[in-house]
C-alpha cells in the first residue's frame, strides 16, 4: 500500500560543486561531523542536472505547485563555472509545468563573483545571496582562505557589484553567522551600510555534543542578548531591510506562520541533492553526526514524493507532536518550535536521537520573550490564540466601516521602511518594497476574515478550525488561499453589515487550503447556482446543496449532494505564463470578482482566451521596454485580471477594487499598448491602497471636494491623490513613448507628443493642488513630494509647438471653456 505524502516538497538545494574556495572554520559542510565531501564529484554532471529538474518539474506537476525555489549552492557554486550555472537555470525552468513559477537563487560566498556572472545571473533570473559576517574583524575571525588571507575585501566589491543599479534586483541578501565574541553593534552597522534588501542572522550550528561556545564574561544567554542588541538598533532604524529570525518571531507571537525553518512549527519541505545525484536531508544535519543527512535515495532511482515519504523528512514535518516532552509543555513552543532540528541532537541518551529541547534553549527562550515583552509587536495586530489565521477580537479595520479612526495606529507600522515609502512616493516600487506590501495585505486580510467570522456568530467553525490547523501544518497553502486578491471581498461586505454574504465564501477558503496542502481534510461548502468554486483552483459543476471537499495528496475529491464523487475541476483558472517566467492568472469565474466599479466580463471563451493571453504577453514585452521602473512592482505584485465587460463605444474601461490587493479589473481594449498603459495605471491604485492601509496620508475628516485637472466633477481628497498617483504612470508611459519617437514624423509619434504635453502638465497641477490642500499630514506632504520629483523632469523636456497647443485644446473643452 503507498503511503501518503506528509507535505510536497517545495524547496531544493542543489550542490554544483563539493569545494569552496575558503576555508571557514565554521563551515558545517567541511568542519563538522559529517565528511560524506570527500568521496563526492567535484562539479555536478549535466546529466544529474537535467535528471533533478526532470524529477522537480514532474513533483511540481503532480501536486500542482504555484512555485518552487531551488538554491544554487556548494561549497561554493561559482567554482562550477558559469556554463554549468547557465544549463542548470535553463534545464530547471524548462522542465517545471505551466503556472508554476521558478524562484531560482545562488547563495555564495562572493569571492569570485564579477560582472559575467552577474550578466548570466541577469539573463537567468536568478538572486544572489551573500555569506559575510559584518566588518573585517568580525569576518575575518572565520571567513578566511585556507593560507590565512582575508576574504572581506572580495566580498565587499561583490556586494558593491550588486548595490549597482543594474544588478541590484538580483540582490537577494547577506547571511550572517553569529559570534557572540564579535560586537553586534559594529556588525549590525556594518552590514546596514551596505543597504542589503535582507540580512538572516544565523546561529552557528551547535548540537549537545559539540555545544556552542559561551564565554562566561557574556551570561548565560549570550546569543539571546546579541540578537535583541541587533532586533533593538534594527528596530530603532525603521528595519530597513527584512530579517527572518525577527519577522518570524513577530508572526509567531501571533499566530502567523514562521518565515524559517529555525523557528514556529511549520513543516520542512526541503530536500538536497548533492553532485553525485544523491538526495540528502537538510544541510544542518551534517554537524549532528556523519551521514545524518543520508537518506539513501539518488535522483534516478528515486522520486520526490519517495524522497518526502522518507522517515527524516517526516520527522522534520510532525510540527508540536514531533517535539520532546519538554518542548510540547514549553510557553513559547509556537514560536521557538524546538529550534532548528539538528541543534536538538544528543547521543548520550541511549543510541543518539533529536528527541531533546535545542542546545540553544535558554537562548530562544531569553530572545523570544525580549522581544515578546519590548512591545514592539511588529505588526499592530493584536495577540491571538496560536494557530488561528487571524486576529478574533478584532472589531475594525482601516478603509472598512466601523475601523480605526483617522488618528489611531497605523495597522502595520514597521511594514515598510522610510526608505520605501519614499520609494512609492516617486511613483514606483521596486520588487522587495511591493512585496512587503503584499506581506502586510495579507496580514490585513487575515484580520478581517478573522474579525468577519467572529462577527458572523462563528459560524462555520468547522471551517475556522481547519483553516487554523492548517495554517501550523500547511502554512504556504494557507498564504497561497488567503493571498487570492477576492479572498477578503466577502470579509469586506460582511464588516459593511452585509448579510446577505453567508458564510460559504470562508468555507470555499478553507477547502482550498485543504486541496492544496492535500492532506486528506474535508470540509463541507454549500453550492449555489450549479458551480463549487475553489479559489486559487478553479470550479466544478455540481448540484445545490452540501458538497463535502477532500483535499488529498496530488488533487481532489468533491462529493455532491446527489451523493455523485468528482475529482476534476471543470474550469481550472487561467493563468498567463508570461515573458520572464512569471504568470498571471485571468479571473473570471470567482463569485467575489464583481468587487471592481464595473461590471464583470462572463467566463471566457477558448477564443477569448487566446485574445486575451496574445495581449498581455505583448503588453507585458512593452511595460518592461517603456515603464521599466513600475514593471518590477508590477511583476512583483499584480497576481489577477479580471475581465470586464467592454464599456461604451471608444471608452476603455479599468478599475481597482480596494480590497482585492494584487487584481486589476480591465475589459480588454484594442491594442496591446493601451493593455499596457491599463495595466500600469490600474497597479498604481493597487500599490497606493495598500499605502494607505498603512499609514495616512491626509486627513480622513476633511469634508473638502477637490477638482481634478482631468475631470469636471469635485472629488473627495483620496480620490484626487488615487488619480494623480496613477497619473505619474501615465505621464512616464507617453513620455518614454514621446522619447522613443524623438524626430520622427506620423501619427502615433503627434499623438504621443501631444498626450505626454496634456499628462504631465495634469499631473503637476494636481500635486500641487495636494500639496497646498491644507489636508495632508506630515506624511501625506512627504509623500507629495515625492511625486513632486518624478514630474519635474519631464516638464523640463522640450516639445513641438503643436503638441503643447493640442493639449491646451483638450484642456480647454474639458474645462468647458
Amino acid at each position: 500500500m503507498t503511503t501518503s505524502i506528509p507535505l510536497p516538497l517545495t524547496q531544493f538545494v542543489v550542490k554544483m560543486h563539493s569545494r569552496c574556495d575558503l576555508a571557514c572554520d565554521h563551515c558545517y559542510v567541511y568542519e563538522h561531523a559529517d565528511s560524506s565531501w570527500r568521496s563526492r564529484p567535484k562539479v555536478i554532471a549535466d546529466g544529474i542536472l537535467a535528471k533533478a529538474a526532470e524529477r522537480i518539474g514532474e513533483h511540481a506537476a503532480a501536486h500542482r505547485l504555484p512555485a518552487v525555489r531551488v538554491v544554487l549552492h556548494g561549497g561554493e557554486p561559482l567554482l562550477a563555472g558559469p556554463d554549468r550555472l547557465r544549463r542548470a537555470a535553463e534545464a530547471l525552468r524548462a522542465a517545471l509545468p505551466p503556472g508554476c513559477a521558478l524562484d531560482l537563487r545562488i547563495h555564495t560566498n562572493g569571492v569570485l563573483l564579477n560582472r559575467d556572472f552577474c550578466a548570466l545571473f541577469a539573463e537567468q533570473e536568478i538572486k544572489v545571496g551573500i555569506s559575510l559576517d559584518g566588518d573585517k574583524a568580525a569576518n575575518d575571525r572565520h571567513r578566511r582562505f585556507a593560507d590565512g588571507r582575508s576574504s572581506h575585501p572580495q566580498v565587499l566589491r561583490a556586494v558593491a557589484l550588486l548595490n549597482e543599479p543594474g544588478y541590484r534586483h538580483l540582490f537577494a541578501g547577506l547571511l550572517c553567522t553569529m559570534d557572540v565574541r564579535n560586537d553586534p553593534v559594529a556588525v549590525y552597522r556594518a552590514l546596514a551600510e551596505l543597504r542589503p534588501p535582507a540580512v538572516d542572522f544565523l546561529l552557528p550550528h551547535a548540537t549537545w555534543d559539540e555545544p556552542p561556545g559561551r564565554p562566561a564574561e557574556l551570561g548565560a544567554t549570550p546569543y539571546a542578548d546579541w540578537l535583541l542588541t541587533v532586533h533593538g538598533l534594527w528596530d530603532a532604524d525603521g528595519r530597513p531591510f527584512a530579517v527572518r529570525t525577527f519577522e518570524s518571531v513577530h508572526r509567531t507571537l501571533r499566530g502567523f506562520s514562521s518565515l524559517t525553518e529555525s523557528l514556529g512549527l511549520e513543516p520542512s519541505d526541503l530536500a538536497v541533492l548533492e553532485t553525485d545525484g544523491t538526495f540528502e536531508q537538510a544541510d544542518s544535519l551534517k554537524t549532528a553526526y556523519d551521514g545524518a543527512p543520508a537518506t539513501g535515495m539518488n535522483v534516478f532511482a528515486h522520486s520526490l514524493d519517495d524522497l518526502a515519504r522518507h522517515p527524516g523528512i517526516a520527522a522534520r514535518q510532525s510540527g508540536l507532536a514531533g517535539l520532546s516532552e519538554a518542548c510540547r509543555a514549553c510557553s513559547v513552543v509556537r514560536s521557538c518550535g524546538g529550534g532548528l532540528y539538528a541543534h536538538r541532537y544528543r547521543s548520550d541518551d541511549g543510541g543518539g536521537s533529536f528527541d531533546h529541547p535545542s542546545v540553544y534553549c535558554g537562548d530562544l527562550m531569553t530572545f523570544i520573550k525580549g522581544i515578546a515583552g519590548s512591545g514592539s509587536s511588529g505588526d499592530g495586530v493584536p495577540a491571538q490564540p496560536a494557530g488561528v489565521p487571524g486576529a478574533p477580537g478584532v472589531r475594525g479595520v482601516r478603509g472598512v466601516p466601523g475601523g480605526p479612526s483617522p488618528e489611531a495606529e497605523p495597522l502595520l507600522p514597521g511594514a515598510l521602511a522610510p526608505s520605501q515609502l519614499d520609494e512609492l512616493a516617486r511613483g514606483y516600487g521596486s520588487a522587495e518594497t511591493v512585496a512587503a506590501l503584499g506581506r502586510s495585505q495579507l496580514a490585513l486580510t487575515r484580520a478581517m476574515l478573522a474579525a468577519a467570522w467572529d462577527a458572523s456568530g462563528q459560524g462555520r467553525a468547522e471551517a475556522w478550525t481547519l483553516l487554523a490547523e492548517l495554517d501550523t501544518a500547511a502554512p504556504a497553502a494557507v498564504d497561497a488561499v488567503l493571498g487570492h486578491p477576492y479572498a477578503r471581498a466577502w470579509a469586506a461586505r460582511r464588516l459593511a453589515g452585509d448579510l446577505q454574504a453567508g458564510l460559504g465564501p470562508l468555507a470555499a477558503l478553507a477547502a482550498a487550503a485543504a486541496v492544496r496542502a492535500g492532506r486528506g481534510d474535508a470540509v463541507a461548502v454549500p453550492v449555489r447556482g450549479g458551480w463549487l468554486h475553489l479559489p486559487t483552483l478553479g470550479r466544478i459543476a455540481v448540484p445545490d446543496g452540501e458538497a463535502v471537499v477532500t483535499g488529498r495528496a496530488g488533487g481532489l475529491a468533491v462529493r455532491a449532494s446527489d451523493g455523485t464523487v468528482r475529482t476534476d475541476l471543470d474550469e481550472p483558472l487561467r493563468r498567463v505564463r508570461l515573458a520572464g517566467g512569471w504568470t498571471v492568472a485571468l479571473e473570471d469565474a470567482d463569485p467575489l470578482r464583481d468587487c471592481h466599479d464595473h461590471p464583470v466580463a462572463d467566463h471566457l471563451s477558448e477564443s477569448e482566451l487566446l485574445d486575451w493571453t496574445g495581449a498581455l504577453r505583448e503588453a507585458w514585452e512593452l511595460l518592461g521596454r517603456d515603464l521599466p521602473g513600475y514593471a518590477e512592482g508590477i511583476r512583483a505584485g499584480l497576481t489577477t485580471v479580471t475581465p470586464l465587460r467592454p464599456g461604451p463605444t471608444g471608452r476603455d474601461v479599468s478599475s481597482a477594487a480596494r480590497q482585492a490587493y494584487g487584481a486589476v479589473g480591465i475589459a480588454r481594449p484594442a491594442t496591446a499598448p493601451t493593455l499596457a498603459l491599463l495595466l500600469a495605471h490600474e497597479f498604481q491604485h493597487v500599490k497606493l491602497g495598500a499605502v494607505l492601509d498603512l499609514t495616512d496620508l491626509y486627513d480622513r475628516a476633511d469634508p473638502t471636494l477637490y477638482f481634478a485637472p482631468w475631470r469636471p466633477d469635485p472629488r473627495p481628497l483620496e480620490g484626487l491623490l488615487q488619480g494623480t498617483y496613477a497619473h505619474l504612470a501615465v505621464t512616464e508611459y507617453w513620455g518614454t513613448r514621446t522619447l522613443a519617437y524623438d524626430g520622427l514624423p506620423g501619427t502615433a509619434a503627434d499623438r504621443a507628443r501631444e498626450q505626454f504635453a496634456l499628462w504631465r502638465r495634469y499631473t503637476a497641477e494636481a500635486v500641487e493642488r495636494l500639496a497646498t490642500s491644507g489636508a495632508l499630514t506630515g506624511t501625506g506632504l512627504r509623500f507629495a513630494d515625492g511625486m513632486r520629483a518624478t514630474v519635474a523632469p519631464w516638464l523640463d523636456l522640450s516639445l513641438p509647438a503643436a503638441a503643447e497647443q493640442a493639449a491646451d485644446r483638450v484642456r480647454r473643452e474639458r474645462a468647458g471653456v
